[in-house]
């Protein structure tokens, strides 16, 4: 064991979360109380990443969430923006807990989400995550839902071709984390790689079907999943998966040229396949 799972607390875990400049205030505050003092089970403690600095009202309030918490809070000031990767790597660094729930600073957690992630833990699991209800505006308007794979063998076999995890709902264990190498620099697909080497690496792994969390989808989503830096970072992902014999060289063929056809297409053709065939889920009036 390295020293910094010696200094780990096995009880109760931390909520981890990174915030940058173009946050919005008030986003902030409902993720962070939604993640707290919302919850039928709190963290023990939370960090908050600053990843470089940020306008003085999202500092303010920042300021006043510490003073208002009933929990620990820890600010960890990056002094320039770092990105995801390297501010959620610092943040784990702070983290004094065997296990850390993952947010971001502009979702909704739902009450029960924490508690029964937890139970889920206690069982064995290093890594939980949950469904997500997409929202544009208002989270009590439910554009769509996500709904990941449940069970090792469905979140293996999707992990082929898609992420089977909602990143901003993980909830995981450090030590399974840093076993799989921690997160590492992968365009804007750190989430999915981190989650192919933790399966990789023997972790168990479970998803919660249902949607704990609601998920901000700002104006632009879509249009920021395509384009070819998109698909180049898709193709070398690729090419890591069939080096390291996660997919056939089969599988590696049809993904290069079905997944980067989808990362070149017109952001509406996106939003439509990606909620039909990937997500899982259904338009929140079929749900």
């Amino acid at each position: 064991m390295n020293d910094s799972m010696q200094d780990r607390a096995a009880d109760g875990f931390t909520l981890l979360l990174p915030v940058y400049a173009k946050d919005r205030p008030e986003f902030l505050r409902l993720a962070f109380e939604s993640s707290v003092q919302g919850q039928t089970l709190a963290p023990a403690a939370a960090v908050i990443v600053q990843d470089g600095p940020v306008p003085e009202a999202l500092a303010a309030e920042l300021r006043a969430l510490v003073r208002a918490s009933p929990i620990p809070v820890e600010i960890v000031a990056l002094p320039e923006n770092r990105g995801l990767t390297a501010a959620l790597t610092a943040g784990l660094a702070a983290c004094r807990t065997e296990v850390v729930a993952r947010m971001d600073a502009d979702d909704v957690s739902e009450p029960e989400r924490f508690a029964r992630q937890w139970a889920l833990l206690r069982e064995g699991y290093d890594l939980v995550g949950t469904g997500m209800a997409e929202f544009e505006d208002d989270p009590r308007t439910v554009s769509a839902v996500r709904v990941p794979p449940v069970g090792a063998e469905r979140i293996r076999d999707h992990a082929r071709t898609h992420n089977p995890f909602n990143h901003p709902t993980m909830m995981y264990r450090v030590a399974a984390v840093e076993a799989a190498g921690g997160y590492q620099p992968f365009g804007k697909m750190e989430d999915y790689w981190l989650g192919v080497r933790l399966i990789d690496s023997g972790a168990r792994v479970e998803n919660i079907a249902e949607p704990l969390l609601k998920y901000r989808v700002g104006a632009g989503a879509f249009a920021r999943r395509g384009g070819w830096a998109e698909a180049r970072t898709e193709w070398r992902l690729q090419r890591e998966l069939r080096r390291m014999g996660f997919v056939t060289t089969g599988e590696y063929l049809r993904n290069v040229a079905i997944k980067g056809t989808y990362r070149l297409m017109p952001a509406g053709m996106k939003r439509v396949l990606f909620r039909r065939f990937v997500a899982g889920g259904l338009p929140a009036d079929r749900a």
